[in-house]
This record gives structure tokens, sequence and C-alpha cells, in this order.
């Protein structure tokens, strides 16, 4: 009986696919063994990519709604690219919202009702002839990703509909084929009941964004896969087992031989398979299989031939193997019998011009930056992948979370609240089949790949006897996976649900409060350090945790990449924009943007810290040798090459290589070789220690730095002789000037400063030098309501009054210190002292006097302007990137250049940024290398050289709205609060990376001539 489409269908919560193929394993097939050897593209596949005709309707009621016939001409509408969203390409526009369902505001509905007035649909349209290896098979037409609802029509004929916008949608085409070309029509909706379940933290677009393709099979095909390659607990014994389903059910192969090659292409074993109980399975024993990790990432090459009655051969099935075993033992998760550790990331797919559309150079960028950082873990948060995804995880070595189509936070997150009363799927029993269906899709397609280690059944959807049903599935399904949901944090009665306790964003101290009281299940966090703008201060708190309670087992960072797109402001100039510019209501604004990678693909600097904590080797070097401690696995520091450096203030003096053989979990001390006396001089030592590749990867080449650590020290004493020589002091009614050969230091009593640094003729000074208590505001500081807490410091900064001005002329030095006062306390007084030497140089001294009662300072600082010329940097300070605080583990002691205009990180909204701690010196010069250098006199300093101010920065909503470059502006800081990063909606930087206002404090620096 002919179907007849009905557009209620996207209300009615049991109707989700109709006419659908069951969903299968993604395995390749070739119809010879020499094709399957190759890794070429399959010969029995059709891609319908490219262009499309389309048209967009805001709503049902003005759609096209006979564009499928035949008879109905397209000609005159637009295009549009496949894969592709509808609203990136002209049609709409994108809507970016959080937690609320994006109508809020605009209808009031519940569940399943959609949308009436604004759904928008888009109608395509696309031509095309079967190609001649097609004809007289059976002809499927594949659609690996479409948001979030579609009817498909062949020739005037309906074919099928389909919702879950993230895993694949096949229907068998044939009888509606003709001769010559066929008008195939796909009617896309945005709103369905399946967006109720896929309220994701993401832009929302719609459109066939994923792959379409046709695809024919052999006369004998199989269908589905299931390969499962299991080890027995000692660890040497593997057995792959294959259970085949084959199209058309009631095919009678004459035989099915499966071939077992290792990664050389040896060939291991040769296995009939064994028809009984109406089912084809393969088994092959394997003998002390090389076992699949992260580490080592061992895949075996399996072909499973397929021969018809005549002993033709018919099919062949090309799959990647890899042996592991991963279980729960004694509450512990492990690998291989070995205690793991997620060293993770949340991954969107996002590409900032193709939104979700990502490309295949895409994921391997991104697999390659995951390796090259010591990532070992993703989750797909909060949905399926794209297919070569996992291939790729597969083969580089990364653990992956797989997680279905299921989040629905809105239904009962209500602005930070918990109100469930009408969560969905929550215990109603009408949503479990449409819920269901995501589990069992995700799982048929991604069951083969060893890199999948976790099922999860969704996320930040609450809990109920729904979720827990898609639990006991996976657990039924596949007994050689955990299941993970961190939603029965919030309703213990389905603790069952997840065989890990999960939570988003706990606290440290909470996260110990849970592993001390001899907890039942082992822990991570699905989702920690919210990496949102200038971020990820005190991630150190998370990771020494991991060799602190073997039931630590890590956690996953919130996330991976910026979800921003591309877009141009009024005068045609691009710039990454967020949530809102696109006139989107309701909208979440910049929450989107929390990636430890820019949405453009550069990395931000917050991957420093990222990768030094993340190391699998930990390296500590002391003057005479290092002790290297081998948290991994599997592997050996032996397999890669141990340099060693040591260098006196910056300058390296020494350099050699080491074997350092340490097997895992295990750490051993080596001695340096060293030359003698090479510590004579007095001054700053380092050694710098560095694992690198001995050989080329598919991730780096060799010499690529896998890990570091360093160890800092002085010999001898840092103090300096003070330069002798005539200083001529002028005393004038407002200004005392003091000269020197070639010099001029000038200070205002009118202004209450240092108003001039001339040296040879050339001005230094554009703005003088006053204290700074105000950073530009992050992010974190947004979501902790800093400018509620402590706006007061902001006025401070731009509001002081110069009480008193003391000179003191000593000798070959002259003192001038001037006292500020400040309306926000009458206690509070900022005191700087300028010390003016014959050779030109200055000492700058900066004491606070605190005060009760005053909230904690952002930044105690000293700033002043120059002009922009002078924009040249080389440092011998904590770096290459910036760093802070609370978020300096990564960073290491060097001299490093970069120009001014480089220490305006890429955050989305302008912040503060380009921030170095340990500054020991700093030269800020023009092109011809004249300018100053700023020097710490005992403590090391934190000093930022911006383009900006930062009230500049904070006014600000994003970089083009920054004014014209005409400064550099100089911020030299004794302290700056950390940037924090527990979360991003309240949770304040840990309390040692603080200012507190009621303590006293100085520091002091010089500037000198370069």
């Amino acid at each position: 009986m002919t179907t007849v489409p009905n557009i209620n269908w996207l209300t009615d919560v049991n109707v989700f696919a109709v006419n659908r193929m069951p969903a299968h394993s993604d395995h390749l097939y070739y119809e010879t063994l020499e094709e399957a050897k190759s890794d070429g593209p399959m010969p029995l596949r059709h891609e319908l990519n490219g262009n499309w005709k389309f048209t967009y309707s805001v709503n049902p009621n003005n759609r096209p709604e006979r564009f499928y016939q035949l008879d109905f001409n397209c000609l005159g509408w637009g295009d549009i690219t496949v894969p592709g969203h509808i609203q990136l390409q002209g049609y709409g526009k994108p809507q970016y919202v959080n937690t609320m369902y994006p109508w809020d505001g605009h209808n009031e509905i519940r569940p399943p009702e959609i949308p009436t007035d604004h759904n928008p649909v888009g109608s395509y349209v696309k031509m095309f002839t079967v190609p001649e290896n097609m004809e007289d098979k059976p002809v499927y037409i594949s659609f690996q990703g479409v948001e979030s609802a579609f009817y498909v029509w062949v020739n005037g004929e309906f074919v099928g509909y389909s919702e879950d916008s993230f895993t694949p949608a096949e229907f068998e085409l044939t009888p509606f084929l003709v001769e010559g070309e066929n008008k195939l029509a796909v009617e896309v909706y945005q709103r369905s009941t399946g967006s109720w379940l896929e309220d994701q933290d993401f832009w929302r677009f719609s459109g066939i964004f994923r792959d379409v393709y046709l695809y024919t099979v052999p006369e004998i095909h199989v269908y589905d896969a299931a390969v499962r390659a299991e080890l027995d607990s000692t660890f040497t014994k593997g057995t792959l087992q294959a259970d085949l389903k084959l199209l058309p059910a009631i095919a009678s192969p004459s035989k099915i031989v499966a071939e077992l090659y290792d990664a050389d292409g040896c060939i291991m074993a040769t296995q009939n398979g064994e028809f009984s109980d109406g089912k084809w399975k393969v088994t092959v024993q394997v003998d002390k299989p090389a076992l699949w990790s992260a580490e080592n990432p061992y895949l075996y090459k399996f072909y499973i031939q397929v021969y018809d009655e005549l002993g033709k051969l018919v099919e062949v099935i090309p799959q990647k193997v890899g042996f592991r075993r991963f279980e729960l033992v004694d509450k512990i998760m492990k690998l291989n019998g070995e205690r793991i550790v997620f060293k993770g990331v949340n991954r969107h797919e996002f590409n900032c011009r193709s939104g979700r559309a990502i490309t295949k150079e895409d994921m391997l960028w991104d697999i390659k930056t995951l390796k090259q950082h010591n990532i070992n873990a993703v989750r797909t948060s909060h949905y399926p992948n794209q297919s070569y995804w996992y291939e790729l995880c597969d083969e580089y070595g990364v653990y992956v979370i797989d997680e279905m189509n299921l989040e629905s936070h809105g239904s009962w997150q209500k602005m930070g609240a918990v109100e469930p009363s009408w969560n969905i799927p929550g215990n109603k029993p009408e949503w479990e089949d449409i819920v269901m269906d995501r589990a069992v899709s995700m799982f048929e397609r991604d069951k083969n790949h060893p890199s999948i280690l976790i099922w999860s059944c969704g996320n930040e959807s609450y809990a109920g006897e729904v979720i827990l049903n898609v639990s006991k599935y996976f657990k039924k399904v596949d007994p050689s996976r955990l299941v993970h949901y961190e939603g029965v944090f919030h309703n213990r009665d389905y603790n069952a649900t997840s065989d890990m306790e999960s939570r988003m964003y706990a606290k440290p101290a909470d996260i110990e409060k849970y592993l001390s009281e001899d907890p039942d299940k082992p822990y991570i966090s699905c989702e920690y350090m919210h990496a949102m703008g200038n971020s990820l201060g005190g991630m150190y708190k998370y990771t020494d945790l991991e060799q602190k309670y073997p039931m630590y087992q890590g956690g996953f960072i919130w996330d991976y990449i910026d979800q921003s797109i591309y877009k141009k402001d009024r005068y045609g100039n691009e710039f990454l924009a967020y949530g809102g510019d696109f006139g989107d209501r309701p909208t979440d604004y910049g929450f989107c943007t929390n990636g430890i990678v820019y949405a453009n693909r550069e990395l931000s600097p917050k991957m420093q810290e990222v990768k030094f904590l993340y190391q699998n080797f930990k390296l500590l070097p002391d003057p005479t040798g290092i002790t290297v401690k081998n948290e991994s696995l599997f592997s050996n520091p032996a397999d890669y090459e141990l340099e060693y450096s040591f260098l006196l203030e910056g300058e390296e003096l020494y350099k050699n290589t080491l074997v350092a053989a340490v097997e895992p979990q295990n750490e051993q001390r080596f001695e340096f070789t060293l030359p003698e006396n090479i510590a004579a001089k007095s001054g700053e030592y380092s050694i710098q220690t560095s694992l690198k590749l001995k050989e080329n990867t598919l991730w780096a080449d060799a010499g690529y730095e896998i890990a570091f650590g360093q160890y800092v020290y002085q010999v001898g004493s840092r103090e300096t002789m003070a330069a002798k020589g005539e200083l001529r002091i002028a005393h004038g009614d407002v200004n005392i000037g003091v000269h020197g050969r070639d010099f001029t230091v000038m200070f205002s009593k009118q202004v209450g400063s240092l108003v001039s640094l001339n040296y040879g003729g050339k001005e230094m000074i554009a703005l003088p030098p006053a204290p700074l208590f105000w950073r530009a505001t992050t992010d974190n500081d947004r979501g902790y309501s800093q400018s509620f807490h402590s706006g007061l410091w902001y006025a401070a900064s731009l509001a002081r009054k110069c009480v008193d001005i003391q000179v003191a002329e000593k000798g070959s030095q002259v003192d001038l210190a001037f006292t500020y006062k400040f309306s926000i306390h009458n206690d509070v007084t900022v005191t700087t002292v300028y010390t003016v030497y014959p050779d030109g140089s200055v000492r700058v001294k900066s004491k606070y006097k605190g005060a009760e009662d005053l909230p904690q300072l952002p930044i105690f600082a000293v700033s002043f302007k120059v002009p922009a010329v002078y924009d040249q940097l080389e440092w011998y300070a904590m770096g290459p990137e910036e760093n802070y605080s609370d978020r300096n583990m990564g960073a290491r002691l060097g001299i490093f250049k970069n120009q001014v205009a480089d220490n305006l990180s890429g955050y989305v909204m302008p912040q503060e940024s380009g921030n170095r701690t340990g500054v020991r010196r700093v030269n800020l010069t023009n092109r011809d290398g004249q300018g100053i250098r700023i020097s710490s006199v005992s403590e090391p300093l934190e000093c930022n050289f911006s383009p900006y101010t930062a009230f500049e920065l904070e006014s600000a909503q994003h970089v083009f709205e920054l004014p014209s470059v005409h400064y550099t502006v100089v911020t030299v800081a004794g302290r700056q609060m950390g940037v924090g990063g527990d979360d991003s909606w309240g949770a304040p930087v840990h309390d040692e990376h603080l200012i507190h206002a009621d303590k006293d404090m100085e520091f002091e620096f010089n500037i000198d001539r370069i």
C-alpha cells in the first residue's frame, strides 16, 4: 500500500521514520579484493553533493506544496550547496541559543507542539541519472545528516520520511527510478518533534548538511557486519568474531572467507565462515595480538569475502580491527588491564564558514591538533559525528565517548534552576520509541570502531525511565563498552543509568569530597574547565587529582572549538560573529565561544596549558639530572629523544641528549653530562628538558616536542651597581626636569606624574603613567559579575587625586614621589616613586596601602602609553604564549619575540589578553631597535603590551569596534588576578590567585633606554 505523506508527522511523537531502512554498520564494501585493499573510493557509490535547486519558505503555509511533482518547474529557483546549512547560504538567519528553546518568547508551546508561524522549510530538487554501474541493480539513497526532519520524493512518488539530524537515513529508490533523468525532491523542516530532543548548546541551523549519495550493492550483500575483537582476561588471547546480516535475507552464498592481516600487510589467518540458525558468522582466534590504545593504535586489516552459489567472489568488506579490552575492575575503568585517565575535550563539529558541515580536511586538522597537544579523548558533544571522524580516532589513537543525539535541557533547566515538571523524555512512554531510535541508529552505525570505549545516553536531559532503558539497551547489545550519562546527578533514583559518576563543572574540592567518601563508581568530569574567552585558569587543580585518587579518571574540557561564524560589518570587512549578531532573538550572545581552538582553526593561547597538563611524561630537571615520571599506560620515553639544554639569562650555553628508559607507571632519575664549571658566572640559570619524536608520525614530524620540563635557579646576586655621573635638575613652577647627557626626564606637578621620557630627541611618553586597578573584563569576570562586585576599581583607575609630591636629590640620583588618594576609600593610597639615574634609567616603585571592606582588585599595576611605532617586543619571561598566575604551568622561561598586535588574542569578544608572568625584562623598540627596556628589580613582574587600554577593550563588544591604533599601551603589574575557568557563570577565581584589597603591596621595575 502506498504511504501518503502527512505534515502532521512533524508533531507526532510516534512517527519519526517512514520507509527508512534499518540502521547498519558503516563498513565499506567492494566487488574485488584488489579494490578493497586499495582503500580507494567505493565504485558502487555515486555522490549527489554539489549544487541543488532550492527555495526557502518561512513556514509550511508558504511552501511550494507540489514542488516534488514532475510537472512542477523549478528552473527559476535559486541554488544551494549540499552539504551545507540553509541559514549560511543566504536564506533565513542563524540563531544561537544555549539552554532555552529557540522559540522561547515567540510561542507558548509544549512538547510535541512546534511553532507554526516560524518553521522554515527548505525545498530541494536534484536531477540525476543513475550511473551505468548501478543500472539493473537495486539503488538506495543515503542522507548522512539532515536537520531536523525531511520528506523525500523521486519522480513525483513519495519515498520516505525521517527525523534525527545526526545519523544516516537511507531509503530504497529502485521502484521509483526511470531511464534517463530522475527528479529527486527533498523537503526539509527546521522544526519537528525531534527539535525538542535537539536542544544542544549550538547554532540552530537546518538543511542537508552532510553527504548525500546513491549506492547499490552486489547480488549478495552484507548489509550489516558486527565485528568484535575481544581479549581474554590475560590480554594474550584474541577472538575476532563477525556476525553478518545479508541482503537479501534469503541470499545463500556458497561460502564466506575471512582473511586477517597485520599492520604490515602480512597475512595472519584465513577462516571460513559458518552458517547457523539462519546467520553467517566468522570467528578467528589470534594468539598474542598487538593491542590497540591511544598510545599505540595498532589496527589489523580484516577482509570478509562473499562468494555466490557458483563460487564467484561478489563482495569484499575491508574492516580495520583493534584488539582492546575496556572494563570496570574494582570500581576503576581499565583499558587492557591498566587504569585509564581521560585527558579529553568535548568537540562540536564546526567550521566558521560552513557551520556543522565540516570537511575531511577540517577533521584531519582536528585529529592532528589533538594528538600534538596530548589530548587522548573526545566526547562527541552532543550527537554522533560523521563516520570519518571515528575512522581517524581509530587510526590516530583517540578514545571516544560516543554520544547519542539527545538534549532537552530547556525542558527542565529554567535559568539555572532545576524544574522538571514537563521534562522530556522523563518517564513518558510515548517518547521512548523516538529516543530509542536514536540510540539504535548510533550504535548500529558505530559499533565496529575500537576507539569508542563508552556509549553516552545524551546530554542534559535530566533523568527517567526512558533514558534508563536506553542505558539497558546499550549494555545488552554491547557488554564490551561502558555507558555514560551525567543527568542522574539530578535524580539519584536513576543512578543505574551510568556506569560512572559524571559531573559537569564540579569544583576540585567537590570532586575530592566525592572521591574521599568510598564511592561506588569511578569519577569523570564530562565537562570541566569552561574555556570561554580568556579562561582555563586553575586547570592544574583538576589534573593534580589524577595521581592522588585512582578513581578519578580524568575529564573533558568544554570545549574544543569556538562556535563563531564569519560575517561582514557595515563596511564589508569580515569578523567572527556570535549569537545576536544576526538579529537572532532569543539568543545567548557570546556563550558559543568556549574553545581552546579559535573558530578559524588557529590555536588559542589556552592550548599551551592543556598540552603541558595533559603530558603523559613528566620531566623534572635539577642542576645535575632529571627525574622522569612515566604516567603513560603502555609507552616508554626511551622511544623518544630526551633533549636537555643549559641556559644563562635565557641564552643557551649547552645542549645534549640522553636515553631515558622508564617503564609505564614508574619514575627514574638520570644524570646529566655537563661541561665543567658551566655555572661559574653569577646569574639566573635554567635547565630546559624536552621529549621529542624520534620519527615522523601521522600527526607530527620527527623533532616535534610532546613534553617539557624546566628548573630555574639563581647563582650569586642579582644586584646591580647604580650608574654614576652628573644630573641637572630644573625646578620650574609646574615641571621638574631631570637632565643628563642626551636625555630628559620631566615630571609635572600639575599632572602629578612622569610626563616625559626623552632619549636622544625621541619622546617615549604619549600618556603619563598612572596607577591601574582594572583589567578589561574577561568572559569569566562577566559570569562572576566582576563589574558589580569590583566596579569601584574601574572608577579608581580613572579618577585619582595627587595629594603629595616629594623631591629628594641624593648625590647622583633624584627621587620624585607622587602619592594618590581615591574616592572609593579614604584610607587607600598609592605612592609611585621615580628614581632617575645619570645614565637615563628610571626606577619605578609603586606602593599600595590597603583598606578593609573593599572588594578584590583585578590588577595592581602602572600603565602608560608610548607611540605606536614602538611595537617590537623581546621578552625574557614566561612564554611564549600569554599566561596568568593560574594558567602558567605550561609556560617556560625563555627569550621570546613578538609584536604588540600579537598580544590582542583572538577572543571573539575583546577582553584582557596578552599578559606574561615571570617577566625579568622586556625590550620595547621600533623597527630600528630603538626604544626602552623594562626589567624587574627583585621579584619578576607581570607585563602586558597592547594596542589598546583596558577601557577601550572594555567598551567594545567586537574587535571591529576597537579604535584605530595610535599607541602602545604598557602595563607593568605587581600582580594580576587569575583568569579562572571552573565555569563562566559564577565561579570565582581560586583564592590564592586573587588580590585582596586589605593587603599592602609594592613592586618596582626599571626603565632603561635602548
